[in-house]
C-alpha cells in the first residue's frame, strides 16, 4: 500500500502518474520535502528506487492566484532546452478530484541543497568557488533568453516592473497591517521617484539564491528551483535580490545573515557582481536602487507574514515572534534608508 503524507491522495495521484510513467513500480511511496505556507514538495519514490518530485499548493484556504502549478509547470518546460538547468516536466494535472488541487510531476534531480552557512561551511572548499561562479553564470543565462523565443512572451507584463512591485507591496502592507511604519511609506516615495530606466525586459526568478538551486556534485548548478514569482520584467532585481541574500552586509540580521555564500571560499559580493556585470550586458551602475528595493520589499514580505502570526492565522504566538519580526523589519528599513541615501553597497 502506499505511503503518503497530509496533501496526496495516494490512489488517485499513483494512477495518473502511471498515465505518464507506465514503467513505475507500485506501489508509490510519498515523502514531503519543503511544506509551510508556499508550494508543498514532494518526493515520489517507486519500488525499484526511482524518484520523481511532485509540487502542490498548501492545503487549506489559499489566495486567489497565488500557487500557480501551471505556471511553474509552464516555465520550467519552456526553459528545457536552454542554458538554464530546470528538472524536465513530466506532467501537469488541473483535474482538482484527483488531489484536490492542481499538481505538477517533474524528473528528480540528483543533488544537494546548501542553505544555510553550515551547509556553506561543509562543501568542499575546492567547490565553493565554482557554485559561486555556476550560480552568477546561470543567472545571466536566464536573463540573455528572449522570452518570446520560448514561448515565454505573454508570461506577463514587460514594463514598469519596478514601479509596479512597489505598487503592489505598499497596497499589501496599506490593507493588512496593523501598525503605522514612516519609513517604510517614506522608502516607498523615495524609490518611487528615482526608478531607474529599465534596460528591456527579461526573464525574472523573483526570488534567486543559492538554496533555491539544486547543485550537482561537481559544484555546478543541476537545476534552478522555485519558479512561483517568475515573470517578466526587470532582470536587474534578480542581481540585487542576489546580492542581498549573499551575507557580505555586516549590518544585515537573522536569516540574512545565515547564509551559504557567507562560508569562506565562495567570494565576496563585489566579485559576483564583477562577473555578472562581464557576463551579461546590462549595465549595473544603479544596483545599489535595486538592492535598496529588494530590503523595502522583504520588509513588506515579512510584514505580512507577521501581521498573520499576531492574528494566530498561523498557530498560537508567545509575543517573542512579533517582536523579533518586528525588529527585522526595522532593521532592513534601515539598511535600505542608508543605501537609497549614500547611493553605495
Amino acid at each position: 500500500m502506499s505511503s503518503a503524507p497530509s496533501g496526496i491522495n495516494p490512489d488517485s495521484v499513483t494512477e495518473w502518474i502511471l498515465t505518464r510513467r507506465p514503467d513505475l513500480a507500485i506501489p508509490l511511496d510519498f515523502e514531503l520535502i519543503t511544506g509551510g505556507a508556499s508550494n508543498l514538495t514532494f518526493a515520489v519514490t517507486d519500488q525499484s528506487g526511482t524518484k520523481l518530485v511532485l509540487r502542490r499548493p498548501p492545503t487549506g484556504h489559499i489566495l486567489p492566484r497565488a500557487h500557480d502549478m501551471a505556471r511553474e509547470h509552464r516555465i520550467i518546460s519552456a526553459l528545457r532546452d536552454t542554458d538554464v538547468p530546470v528538472p524536465e516536466a513530466v506532467g501537469l494535472c488541473t483535474d482538482d478530484s484527483v488531489n484536490g488541487a492542481d499538481f505538477y510531476v517533474m524528473e528528480f534531480v540528483e543533488g544537494s541543497i546548501v542553505f544555510n552557512e553550515a551547509d556553506g561551511n561543509a562543501v568542499d572548499p575546492a567547490l565553493r568557488p565554482v557554485m559561486a561562479n555556476s550560480l552568477t553564470d546561470t543567472l545571466a543565462a536566464l536573463h540573455k533568453i528572449d522570452p518570446t523565443s520560448v514561448g515565454l512572451g505573454d508570461l506577463g507584463r514587460t514594463e514598469d516592473y519596478c514601479a509596479r512591485q512597489l505598487r503592489r507591496w505598499k497596497r499589501q502592507v496599506d490593507d493588512g497591517s496593523d501598525r503605522v511604519m514612516p519609513l517604510f511609506d517614506d522608502l516607498h516615495r523615495r524609490l518611487v521617484q528615482t526608478v531607474p530606466s529599465q534596460q528591456g525586459a527579461g526573464i525574472v526568478h523573483g526570488d534567486y539564491r543559492l538554496d533555491n538551486t539544486m547543485v550537482g556534485h561537481d559544484g555546478t548548478v543541476a537545476a534552478v528551483l522555485d519558479w512561483e514569482l517568475c515573470t517578466l520584467g526587470d532582470v536587474l532585481a534578480d542581481v540585487a535580490s542576489m546580492a542581498l541574500w549573499w551575507g557580505d552586509d555586516p549590518r544585515a540580521t537573522g536569516r540574512l545573515r545565515d547564509v551559504p555564500t557567507k562560508a569562506d571560499g565562495f567570494g565576496s559580493r563585489s566579485k559576483m557582481l564583477e562577473r555578472y556585470g562581464q557576463t551579461s550586458d546590462r549595465d549595473i551602475s544603479d544596483l545599489p536602487w535595486y538592492v535598496a528595493f529588494q530590503y523595502w520589499r522583504m520588509s513588506a514580505i515579512i510584514e505580512g507574514v507577521r501581521v498573520r502570526y499576531a492574528a494566530g492565522a498561523m498557530g498560537d504566538q508567545d509575543g517573542t515572534a512579533d517582536s523579533d519580526a518586528r525588529d527585522g523589519i526595522d532593521s532592513m528599513l534601515q539598511i535600505a534608508d542608508e543605501i537609497l541615501t549614500s547611493g553605495e553597497l
